[in-house]
């Protein structure tokens, strides 16, 4: 599994509805997240939903995840 993928699938098991696109590698990434979750949430809560899913990927000295360079967040419908 790539570590795209990876980030995929773990967005999605924090958030089952959502669609992500992510863009990136060598450690820094582009996301992208459309859920219906996010509806009636301020930006900074929507953000912390994606970034705690990602957090066990960008932990540690060997993460595989260096940095969202980009992260952006919109509701679904």
């Amino acid at each position: 599994m790539s570590l795209i993928e990876t980030i995929t699938n773990a967005i999605r098991e924090a958030i089952p509805d959502a669609e992500s696109e992510v863009q990136g590698g060598g450690g820094h990434f582009t996301v992208k997240v459309t859920s219906g979750v996010f509806a009636n949430l301020p930006t900074l809560q929507a953000h912390r939903l994606v970034y705690t899913a990602l957090a066990p990927l960008m932990k540690g000295d060997d993460a595989p995840v260096h940095a969202i360079d980009k992260l952006s967040t919109q509701t679904k419908g």
